[in-house]
């Protein structure tokens, strides 16, 4: 593989001399390490070395002129739903006409309007949608991706959507990681007397199949008033754990009921969503291990309330942002949006957001000693922007495509 060469940066952003073994924690977030007139230099996909243009290469296979722009690291987005079959426009246009989320879903829409499309959907014809998705991400600056099933609701079907994601990962130079979200919703058959008989089904049914063909490293489980109760969850988390899933978990988006707590004692990677935090949801986040994942575009597009990113940033928690790329609530993967969301609409900083997408968006897939900065010997999955003013000027001009290029492992 040749080696790269990119000078004359006017910012390289996120350079660590010395990696971080853990996430970013509150008011560490805002101390964002650049290196101003900065060459980058890639060999065989990892980042070989950078520096001050005193210090740069006379050589090297390929060259890039980087003057006036900056140079970040790849978003890390930790929290999506790229496979899917087809979109919920009908949907969107039932909630402007004043039906929210929660009638829409218990009319056998949303999540199960979602099921029924994929069950239907051909394996080829839904890797071929979401290989589409994932080259739209990739032109956007994102490096690294988590991927959830929980669109199937039948064994069958979320096998393949976790297949499809496994082919993703054969055919795609970006990291990607998968999550089985068999307990996304309840399916219609279920719902009447049997919710137990489908939680039964996720415990002997998938993740046997699932555990026996590697699909998965993480397990989520939607634990919300509308999905799964605190204790159902703690059920489905007991059994992955038997086979090797670590929890990456829906909480909190529309109630506090506690599963951020259970959540944190069965050790989750992270908890995604937390529209709404108690002080009992702050206290069993600190001091552990768990990262509190933010996806502002979610409540943004069902004009919820926004998640509260100060006081957790206030808590000294560590704190990440993710897309949660759908077709019911956050319709689109575009991370630069999601960073100026998290600035425009939670009040955080440029400089906090940006970590918050990159290196703690690799920590909450546990691949932050892979991803997430610009480091030596990191892989080498970085975007240049266009020329800008300033790093502020990325989040601030939200509606502007400012990734001029990406590059994946160097390529």
């Amino acid at each position: 593989m040749p080696s790269l060469l990119v000078s004359n940066i006017k910012q390289l952003v996120l350079a660590e001399e010395t990696p971080r073994t853990t996430p970013v924690p509150g008011a560490e977030l805002a101390k964002l390490p650049t290196l101003n007139n900065a060459f980058l230099l890639v060999e065989n996909g990892r980042i070989k070395n950078f520096g001050p243009m005193a210090h740069c290469p006379e050589r090297a296979d390929k060259t890039v002129d980087a003057t006036g722009r900056y140079v970040l690291p790849s978003w890390c987005d930790s929290h999506t739903h790229l496979v899917f079959a087809n979109s919920r426009e009908d949907e969107w246009v039932h909630r402007l006409k004043g039906l929210s989320y929660e009638e829409i879903a218990t009319r056998g829409g949303g999540i199960l309007n979602s099921a029924k499309k994929l069950r239907e959907m051909p394996e080829a014809e839904l890797y071929e949608q979401a290989q589409r998705r994932l080259e739209e991400v990739r032109s956007c600056g994102t490096g690294a991706i988590e991927i959830k099933s929980g669109y199937g609701l039948t064994a069958e079907s979320e096998l393949k959507m976790l297949r499809v994601i496994r082919r993703l990962k054969e055919t795609n130079k970006m990291g990607i990681k998968a999550t089985f979200l068999g307990a996304h919703s309840l399916p219609e058959e279920y719902r009447k007397g049997n919710r137990q008989g489908y939680i039964n089904l996720i415990i002997n049914g998938m993740l046997p199949q699932i555990a026996g063909e590697g699909l998965a490293g993480y397990i989520d489980v939607f634990c919300e008033k509308i999905a799964f109760s605190v204790a159902e969850m703690e059920q489905i988390l007991e059994a992955g754990a038997r086979f090797g899933l670590k929890p990456k978990i829906h909480v909190n988006q529309f109630y506090c009921m506690g599963g951020i707590a259970a959540a944190v004692k069965h050790g989750a990677v992270s908890v995604d969503h937390l529209e709404v935090v108690d002080d009992g949801d702050i206290a069993a986040l600190s001091g552990s291990p768990t990262i509190a994942t933010l996806l502002p575009s979610a409540p943004f597009f069902l004009n919820d309330p926004m998640p509260p990113a100060r006081k957790l940033i206030g808590a000294n928690l560590p704190v990440a942002l993710a897309s949660d790329f759908n077709p019911g609530t956050s319709p689109s993967g575009c991370m630069p949006f999601v960073v100026s969301l998290a600035c425009i609409q939670m009040k955080m900083l440029p400089e906090e957001a940006i970590q918050a997408a990159t290196l703690n968006g690799a920590f909450a897939l546990e691949w932050g000693g892979e991803y997430g900065s610009i480091a030596r010997g990191k892989v080498a999955n970085f975007f240049i922007t266009r020329p800008m003013p300033s790093l502020a000027y990325l989040p601030y001009s939200f509606g502007s495509n400012l990734v001029e290029r990406v590059f994946v492992q160097g390529e």
